[in-house]
C-alpha cells in the first residue's frame, strides 16, 4: 500500500516552500516522480527528497533542469539562491583563500562549447565556479615533464611552455597520460605515481594558455583532457577527493571544447563512480545521466561503462529494481561491443572490467538489501581470473570485495583464504580504496569470532594496514 505523502507547509521555511511547489508543478504535469527525474537526469529519491524539503543542497543546474522540463518559467532558478545558495556561499571566502594562496591566477580563453553549445563554460555537479580550473594555471615557475622519462619529474627541470604549440607538445600530453594510466592501474594512485600526475596536470594546463595553430586546438584540448581524467583518477584512488573532483569536471570541459563525446563520456563516468565511492549516489546518478547524454553518439563498450555507474549508484541506495535494471543495460550493451570501435584509452574496459563493476553494484544489494550474493560473486571470481598483472588494483579490489562477500554471507573459512591472497596483492598497493576494501573485509571477518582463520585474517589485516 503506498505511503502517504508527508503534508508540506510553504510557509514553515524555504526548503519547504521550494517543495511544495516542485511538488505541485510536477503533479499539473501529471508526471510521477520516477517519470521526472528520468527527464532532470536524477533519481526518484532525490526527487521525493527535494518535495519533502528533506535535500539539504539541491545543486543549481537541477533546478534550472526542473525549470525546463515542468515550463516554470524559471521560478526554481530565481529562488535556488534564497533557499540552497546560502550554504554554498559561506563555504566560498574560505576556499577562495585556500585556492589562491596569494598567488598571481591565470584563466584559460575557453570558447564556445563544441558539443553542448554554450556561450559559456557552465558549472557541473560537483563544481564551484567555471573560475575554479585556475588552481591548475599558475604557471609562473613551471615545472614541465619530459615523457621520455618520467623519473626525470622528480628533479629540477629545465624544460618551459614552448612558444607555440606544435604536434610534438600534443603527443607529448598524450604519452604522459598514457604512462601515468599505467602506473596508477599497477600501483595505485599514491607515491610517486601521485607526485608525478600533478605535476603532469600542471604542465599540460599550462599549455592551454600558449598560443596554439587553431588546426591543432581540439587535439591539444583532447589531449589535456584525456590527461585529467588519468590524473583525476589517481587522485581518487588516493582520496584527494576535491583535486580529483575539479580534475575531472575540468577534463569534461576540455573534451567539450574538442567537440569529443568519448572523453566527455569517460569524464562523467569517473564523476558518477567517485560520488557514489564518497556517499553521494544521486550525485553519482546525475553524472551518469550526463555521460548518457547522446549515447547513439558513445560505442557499446562506453554505454555499458556508464550503465554500470547507474547501477552502482542505485545500488548504494539500496534500489533494487533499478540496480538490477541498469546491470541488465550494462550487460545488453557490454554484449554489442567491439574493440575496434573504441578508443584506444577503453581497451582495459574487457570482461573482467566489466563483471568486476558490475559485482559491485550487485555487492550492495547482497549487504544492504538481502539480495542473492551468487550473482555478486560469480562475476567477481570472473575479475580475478580475468585481470591481467598489468591491472593488479583491480584484481585485488574484487578479490578482496569476493572475500568480504563470502565472509559476510558464506563460508568465513573460504573467504579467509581468498582474504589472504588479497592481502598479499592488496597490501603492496599505494590505494587507499583497497586499503579501505580491506578493513571492511577485516569488519565482516570480526564478526566471527569463533572462527580461528577468520580471527587470523582480521589480525593481519590490522597489521598490515594503518588505520
Amino acid at each position: 500500500m503506498p505511503q502517504p505523502e508527508k503534508p508540506l507547509d510553504p510557509g514553515s521555511s524555504p526548503q519547504e516552500w521550494f517543495g511544495y511547489e516542485l511538488r505541485l508543478r510536477r503533479k499539473a504535469e501529471g508526471l510521477s516522480a520516477r517519470a521526472l527525474g528520468r527527464l532532470v537526469q536524477v533519481s526518484d529519491d532525490m526527487i521525493l527528497s527535494v518535495e519533502k524539503g528533506q535535500y539539504p543542497s539541491c545543486q543549481r543546474e537541477v533546478a534550472q533542469r526542473l525549470d525546463e522540463v515542468l515550463r516554470t518559467g524559471g521560478v526554481f532558478d530565481r529562488s535556488w539562491p534564497m533557499v540552497f545558495g546560502r550554504r554554498d556561499a559561506d563555504k566560498k571566502p574560505a576556499d577562495a583563500d585556500k585556492r589562491s594562496g596569494g598567488r598571481r591566477k591565470a584563466t584559460v580563453q575557453v570558447r564556445e562549447g563544441r558539443i553542448l553549445g554554450r556561450d559559456e563554460v557552465s558549472p557541473r555537479p560537483g563544481s564551484q565556479e567555471s573560475v575554479d580550473r585556475r588552481v591548475f594555471l599558475h604557471v609562473s615557475g613551471l615545472a614541465a615533464i619530459a615523457p621520455v622519462d618520467l623519473a626525470q619529474a622528480f628533479a629540477p627541470s629545465g624544460l618551459t611552455l614552448p612558444e607555440s604549440i606544435g604536434a610534438r607538445d600534443v603527443d607529448q600530453v598524450q604519452e604522459v597520460a598514457a604512462a601515468v594510466s599505467g602506473w596508477d592501474n599497477k600501483y595505485g594512485g599514491g607515491g610517486m605515481v601521485g607526485d608525478v600526475a600533478g605535476r603532469a596536470m600542471q604542465w599540460a594546463a599550462g599549455l592551454l594558455q600558449t598560443r596554439c595553430p587553431e588546426h591543432l586546438r581540439s587535439d591539444l584540448f583532447a589531449a589535456v583532457s584525456r590527461l585529467g581524467i588519468v590524473v583525476g583518477a589517481s587522485a581518487f584512488d588516493f582520496y584527494n577527493h576535491d583535486y580529483a573532483t575539479k580534475t575531472f569536471t575540468f577534463a569534461a570541459d576540455c573534451a567539450e571544447e574538442a567537440g569529443d563525446w568519448h572523453l566527455r563520456a569517460k569524464s562523467y563516468s569517473f564523476l558518477a563512480r567517485q560520488a557514489v565511492w564518497i556517499g553521494r549516489p544521486d550525485d553519482g546518478l546525475t553524472y551518469a545521466e550526463k555521460g548518457l547524454v547522446r549515447s547513439d553518439r558513445l560505442t557499446a563498450t562506453e554505454r555499458a561503462m556508464l550503465h554500470t555507474a547507474r547501477a552502482r549508484a542505485f545500488g548504494k541506495l539500496g534500489n533494487v529494481r533499478d540496480c538490477m535494471a541498469a546491470v541488465g543495460e550494462a550487460d545488453e550493451a557490454f554484449a554489442q561491443a567491439r574493440p575496434a570501435d573504441d578508443p584506444p584509452w577503453m581497451a582495459y574496459y574487457d570482461e573482467a572490467q566489466h563483471n568486476g563493476d558490475t559485482a559491485h553494484a550487485l555487492f550492495d544489494l547482497a549487504i544492504l538489501a538481502g539480495q542473492d550474493p551468487g550473482r555478486a560473486a560469480r562475476r567477481f571470481a570472473t575479475a580475478v581470473k580475468g585481470h591481467s598483472d598489468a591491472f593488479k588494483r583491480s584484481r585485488a579490489i574484487s578479490r578482496t570485495k569476493l572475500a568480504a562477500l563470502i565472509m559476510a554471507k558464506g563460508d568465513p573459512r573460504q573467504a579467509a583464504v581468498i582474504g589472504h591472497d588479497a592481502l598479499d596483492e592488496a597490501g603492496r598497493l599505494t590505494s587507499r580504496r583497497a586499503a579501505d576494501d580491506l578493513r571492511q573485509l577485516g569488519a565482516f571477518a570480526g564478526k566471527h569470532p569463533a572462527v580461528g582463520e577468520a580471527q587470523a585474517l582480521r589480525e593481519r589485516i590490522a597489521a598490515t594496514v594503518s588505520v
